[in-house]
C-alpha cells in the first residue's frame, strides 16, 4: 500500500522577497517521515487573494493532505482564513470558541481584546480547531486542510497537534553511502542500481570538501532489508 500523501503552501511576502528565511517546511517535512505521509510538493506564493486561493484548490484537489503556513494573524495582510473559506466554499466568521479562548489570554495577559486581534477568531463553518499552546491563537482544519500560522514556534506547535490525527503510513527510512568520486565515476552503476531496486530512492548528491569532490548516495525506502542490500551492493561494486 502507499503512503498518504502531502503538499505545504508557504503565504508570505516576506518569504519571496527574502526578508525571511523559512524554516517551517524543513520542519514538517521531517515530521511527516517520521509519520509515513509523503511531502509531495511544496507551493510558496504572496499576499495576493487569487493566488492563495487557487493554490490551496489545486493542492487539496490533489493531496490527501494540505499544510499552509503563514497569514493568520491580526493584521490586515493576514488574509489566508478568508481565503481558505472562499476556496472550499464555507462561510467564516467569529466563532465563539475561538473568540472565548483570545478573551481568556488577553485578560490573563492584561491586554485588551481589540478588533484587530479579535481577527485571529474568524473561522470557516464546520472547520475544527488546532491547539496553539504557544501563543493561543488557534489554526484550523477544514477539509483536507490544515491552516496554521508562521512563526517556528507556534507552526511547530500546531504541527504536534494536527498530526495524531492523520492516518500515516510506513515511515521512509534512509541510508548515506560517502562516495569520495565525481558523479560521472559512479552514474552508470547507480542507473543500474535504480533499475534493479525500482521499489528504492535513490539519490546522488555531490559535494566538494576540501579539493575533495565526491557524492553522497541516498538510499530511501520503506523497507529496511531493501535498503540494506542495495547499500551493500553499491558498496561492494565500488570497492568502499
Amino acid at each position: 500500500m502507499t503512503n498518504p500523501t502531502a503538499a505545504m503552501l508557504v503565504i508570505g511576502d516576506e518569504i519571496l522577497s527574502g526578508r525571511t528565511r523559512d524554516a517551517n517546511m524543513h520542519y514538517l517535512a521531517g515530521e511527516l517521515t517520521k509519520l509515513g505521509i509523503d511531502l509531495k510538493e511544496v507551493r510558496i506564493v504572496s499576499d495576493d487573494a487569487p493566488a492563495i486561493e487557487a493554490a490551496v484548490l489545486a493542492l487539496s484537489n490533489v493531496y490527501d493532505n494540505v499544510f499552509t503556513s503563514g497569514g493568520i494573524g491580526p493584521t490586515h495582510d493576514d488574509i489566508t482564513a478568508d481565503c481558505i473559506a472562499r476556496a472550499l466554499g464555507a462561510d467564516i466568521d467569529i466563532r465563539d470558541d475561538a473568540r472565548a479562548l483570545l478573551q481568556s489570554h488577553y485578560e490573563n495577559s492584561g491586554l485588551e481584546l481589540n478588533a484587530a486581534r479579535l481577527r485571529m477568531a474568524r473561522i470557516p463553518d464546520g472547520a475544527k480547531l488546532i491547539d496553539n499552546p504557544v501563543s493561543t491563537a488557534p489554526g484550523f482544519s477544514l477539509g483536507n486542510v490544515h491552516v496554521m500560522a508562521g512563526i517556528p514556534a507556534v507552526f511547530q506547535a500546531m504541527v504536534a497537534s494536527v498530526l495524531p490525527t492523520l492516518t500515516g503510513g510506513a515511515p521512509l527510512l534512509s541510508q548515506t553511502l560517502r562516495v569520495e568520486r565525481g558523479e560521472g565515476d559512479i552514474a552508470a552503476k547507480l542507473s543500474l542500481l535504480a533499475e534493479d531496486f525500482s521499489d528504492l530512492s535513490i539519490g546522488c548528491y555531490p559535494f566538494q570538501h576540501k579539493g575533495v569532490f565526491g557524492a553522497n548516495v541516498v538510499v530511501r525506502g520503506t523497507e529496511g532489508g531493501r535498503i540494506d542490500a542495495a547499500m551493500t551492493r553499491l558498496a561492494k561494486e565500488l570497492e568502499l
